[in-house]
């Protein structure tokens, strides 16, 4: 990657880490972060973020999606939903993780990127096709944290500590944002598994079948969850448990199989 880019990419990750700092600084400090330097700081990191996406995915002949390029555009769709989420309703105790985890997919794409791969031409529909998938595994993975924060704060009011209650709202309204996360997520994974039937040949065949079978049985556990909040009232720990035992299966599937493809199976055949 050349120097511009790589340069925007250091200081977007500082910004990441010095957001998710603010935020830890003012949890220690028992107080709420202030709303508007953390949504200035991490708006500026998106936007350093989507030019070094353009300079290491976008290229004439076609668009590169590798393992470390897909990191990356999870790293800024997480980052980008995390603040949505906190326009929508002030959740900050999720920038702890979210702003870290999106710093570092940020360093992978940068520490893992090859100039000589080989570009994809995708059609318009295929390049939907996965915009939905990331879309949908990102907006998942929001409702993972969201899960974990539900967790820590639920043993936090058992043990009578504040500590990061200090960066979070109530617990009620924590897990109404939770399914309202896992039911946008799960409508983009409808989307995501319906259009991969329509534009990919076959869903099934040697090179995509565990992805396909991880993302179907992660579908299945959403659906029973959201199946089981409406009819049978599920919420508290049993809300988190079926959230991330779906997260890991979408992360086995959407991570795991380009992990084995890219870095084990295509070393091993050169």
């Amino acid at each position: 990657m050349d120097a511009l880019p790589a340069l925007l990419a250091l200081v977007a990750i500082v910004l990441y880490l010095t957001a998710a700092g603010r935020v830890a600084r003012a949890v220690a400090q028992r107080r709420v972060p202030a709303r508007g330097p953390l949504l200035a700081i991490i708006s500026t990191a998106l936007v350093l973020h989507v030019v070094v996406m353009h300079e290491a995915i976008i290229i004439p002949n076609g668009l590169r999606f590798g393992l470390f390029n897909i990191a990356m555009m999870h790293g800024w769709l997480l980052a980008l939903l995390a603040l949505l989420v906190n326009v929508y309703r002030p959740v900050q105790g999720i920038y702890l993780v979210a702003m870290p985890l999106a710093a570092f997919e940020l360093s992978l794409g940068v520490v893992g990127h090859d100039p000589q791969s080989m570009a994809l031409a995708l059609t318009p529909a295929i390049e939907g096709h996965i915009l939905l998938s990331l879309l949908a595994y990102s907006l998942l993975s929001i409702a993972a944290l969201q899960a974990l924060l539900l967790h820590w704060q639920d043993r936090a009011l058992r043990r009578h500590k504040r500590g990061l209650l200090m960066a979070l709202p109530a617990l009620q309204t924590m897990e109404s944002m939770l399914f309202e996360l896992i039911a946008a997520g799960f409508v983009l994974l409808c989307l995501a598994i319906g259009t991969g039937f329509f534009v990919l040949d076959d869903l099934f065949a040697q090179h995509v079948v565990h992805k396909t079978v991880f993302t179907l049985m992660a579908w299945v556990v959403f659906a029973c969850l959201l199946a089981g909040r409406y009819w049978r009232g599920w919420r508290g720990r049993t809300a988190v448990r079926f959230t991330l035992i779906g997260f890991g299966l979408l992360l086995v599937g959407f991570v795991g199989s380009k992990f084995v493809l890219e870095l084990l199976l295509m070393p091993a055949a050169s």
